[in-house]
């Protein structure tokens, strides 16, 4: 059949005439096929997981109650547009709870439908055809992504295991430099669950002042720390004056598809957010907002609970690599662990790429990971598969050593 005249009509940036002819499938597609494969060919064995990028379990009952209490009041059926005073509120006393930090409710904290849609926003409120994004990779691409849509550049800072996987600043060029508007940075990291230093932070800091360059934090795994108190670049001095953080009440309150977070820092950014937000959507229900209040005051039950359980589980999986040959370092923070693939099986076959690692592990050993081949080749096992009680998690873990075990693995 003949193309129809809006493939002529697709924008460049989403691949113009050749958009939906493109033939590449692309990694998470593969693993979906592969676990669909692999559970075919083995109907008896239960396929583990450890690919998943989201929280096992449900929000807490007195959040899921909250949101049962508002969404039955008639107030709560309008728009909410920028959001609601209570929940601005609320985030500004969880703000200086947790992180120790100030912020102005009316002119320092907007919310967002979820981080993802925050990111989607903020290029346009600073980029021009020509102006460049400073990504981390590997990493979460969306900010990139839509630079690339208004006609943006993207420049891409390489994660490195030596450097701690931070980006080395002192990598970009004088012209990057000219052309940077928005620097984008995500700790505790995903995919590789490293952790900022306020050292680090300073350092970032100081490179958006000379440079006049937008800080875009990107702290939706923030609260999930295990050593020492989480950060906010707004603890560091200087910070709220080159700064945004996206905050998110998906990992640290196990309210993934509620989709809720919020944008805060410097007031003129914020205030460009808004003004976009404002012509982009309506606000998230009002009952979310208010519902999420209840987390927020409470985060000091939920999320150590939540971290207890994930630390537990990243350090168990830590030490099992580790006695299999892996060079696996436990994180200070999120719910992944980050590890080097072996280069084969000994007297076996041989791993070119993480993706072929991961393929082997769903096929042959049915463990779902997610590779990444951008800087080194390494694998990320997540610490969220569903295992409601200890016992179960226990089990789970056991199960997964047992199947690794009987490879013997070169490095």
């Amino acid at each position: 059949m003949a193309d129809s005249y809006l493939q002529e009509m697709f924008a460049q940036s989403i691949g113009g005439n050749k958009f939906g002819k493109d033939t590449t499938i692309y990694k998470f597609e593969k693993i979906k096929r592969a676990k669909r494969a692999a559970m075919a060919a083995h109907p008896d064995i239960p396929l583990i997981d450890m690919g998943v990028g989201e929280p096992d379990d449900k929000a807490f009952p007195e959040v899921i109650e909250a949101l049962n209490v508002e969404a039955r009041k008639i107030e709560n059926r309008f728009y909410s547009d920028n959001g609601c005073q209570e929940f601005k509120d609320a985030v500004k006393k969880y703000m200086k709870e947790l992180y120790g930090v100030e912020l102005d409710a009316d002119t320092e904290i907007v919310h967002s439908i979820g981080s993802k849609s925050a990111l989607t926003l903020i290029p346009t409120c600073f980029i021009n055809p020509g102006d460049i994004t400073l990504m981390t990779i590997p990493g979460y691409p969306v900010l990139g992504t839509w630079t690339k849509y208004l006609g943006g550049e993207v420049v891409n800072l390489p994660l490195l295991k030596e450097n701690n996987f931070l980006p080395d600043l002192d990598s970009i060029t004088e012209d990057q430099k000219k052309r940077a508007k928005l620097l984008y940075l995500n700790y505790p990291n995903n995919p590789t669950g490293a952790s900022a230093t306020p050292e680090f932070y300073d350092k970032a800091i100081a490179f958006a002042k000379k440079n006049n360059v937008l800080l875009v934090i990107d702290a939706a795994y923030a609260p999930l720390n295990f050593v020492g108190k989480p950060l906010s670049i707004f603890s560091r001095p200087g910070g709220k004056d080159v700064a945004i953080e996206l905050h998110s009440m998906s990992k640290g309150f196990n309210m993934t598809g509620w989709r809720l977070g919020w944008v805060c820092g410097n007031k003129d950014a914020v205030k460009a957010f808004a003004t976009v937000k404002d012509n982009a959507d309506s606000g998230q229900f009002l009952a979310i907002q208010k519902a999420s209040i209840k987390a927020l005051e409470n985060q000091a039950n939920i999320t150590p609970a939540i971290c207890k359980k994930y630390s537990r589980r990243l350090q168990a999986l830590t030490d099992m690599l580790n006695e299999l040959g892996f060079d696996a370092k436990m994180p200070e923070g999120s719910f992944y662990l980050f590890v080097e693939i072996p280069k084969g099986i000994k007297n076996g076959v041989r791993f070119n790429s993480a993706e072929e690692f991961s393929q082997w592990l769903i096929t042959e050993k049915l463990i779902s990971t997610v590779p990444w081949d951008d800087v080194g080749h390494f694998v990320r096992f997540g610490a969220v598969f569903v295992a409601p009680t200890l016992e179960e998690e226990k089990k789970v873990l056991d199960e997964v050593k047992r199947r690794l075990a009987d490879s013997v693995f070169e490095f």
